[in-house]
């Protein structure tokens, strides 16, 4: 381990065997949010989501512009595009959060694990009195913490703008809608925390985990009852609550109910491996 990850490590003040579990807890997750700090994660995904936010509205309010420059038309060329509603320019946000941000969150969250596994500070911190439970659920909080931080920055300057240059959308859907996808999105980061339980590589672990994101999107989208009930159909109720509301209540329980159970199947699923991989040796 390198003198720079010892000096990080030493920050954190490790509470002794006869403290309590949810204190040591509170202290691993004092410590991630201070790595997430000291790499400026925490400065850069926000506004790496605000930027995303914001592009929608304002590239759909100057589309007609844009094209009339571009300079490819025929000349006399007349270009009216309807203004779309706020509602639907909130959901093809979304949209753009399923893609580059997802992309964004995988990449932050690919090395949380492994990362730590290959420079040594893993098997460092668990021979403390750290449970690999409280180790893995620290990663878990701070990681969500980043996500929906960053989502709900995101989204409500994507609104903001929405209701400056295009028109209002209403604050309940608004408010739907992003509780919504921010439980795909910590799904998401879930399974990536899993992934890069599992595998020792970063690379790995983000590729696996955007391509099951993406596969389950897929499947998800071409067979909507076969698996209405799955996680990958919450970016759909999403869009849904966005623009006219859930038309499947059943199903959307049901696949909200479901992404709770996975969200928590891997987590303990990463403990468990994390506990008995050579980390902790």
């Amino acid at each position: 381990m390198s003198t720079k990850e010892m000096s990080r490590l030493q920050t954190v003040t490790v509470p002794s065997a006869g403290s309590s579990s949810f204190t040591r807890y509170m202290v691993m997750v004092q410590k991630e949010l201070l790595e997430l700090m000291r790499s400026f994660k925490l400065l850069w995904v926000p506004l790496v989501f605000i930027l995303l936010g914001i592009m929608q509205p304002v590239s759909t309010y100057f589309m007609p512009v844009i094209l009339e420059k571009a300079g490819s038309l025929p000349e006399g060329t007349v270009i009216e595009i309807p203004t779309p509603l706020g509602t639907e320019v909130l959901a093809q946000t979304l949209q753009q959060f399923g893609t580059l941000g997802v992309l964004v969150l995988v990449l932050v969250c690919m090395g949380t694990v492994s990362g730590e596994r290959i420079n040594g500070s893993a098997s460092l911190i668990l021979v403390k009195p750290i449970s690999v439970l409280s180790y893995i659920c620290s990663k878990w909080t701070a990681i969500v913490m980043l996500t929906w931080g960053s989502f709900i920055a995101g989204y409500l300057a994507s609104w903001y703008y929405t209701g400056l240059l295009i028109g209002d959308a209403p604050m309940d859907k608004v408010f739907n809608s992003l509780l919504i996808y921010g439980l795909w999105l910590t799904f998401v980061a879930t399974i990536t925390l899993l992934f890069s339980s599992l595998l020792r590589s970063p690379a790995a672990a983000a590729f696996s985990a955007l391509g099951g994101a993406v596969i389950l999107s897929i499947l998800t989208g071409l067979f909507p009852k076969a698996l209405g009930w799955s996680p990958g159909a919450l970016s759909g109720f999403a869009y849904q609550a966005a623009v006219s509301g859930i038309e499947n209540n059943s199903r959307f329980g049901w696949s909200i109910l479901i992404t709770m159970i996975c969200i928590a199947a891997s987590i303990c699923l990463s403990a468990t491996v994390l506990r008995r991989s050579s980390a902790v040796e």
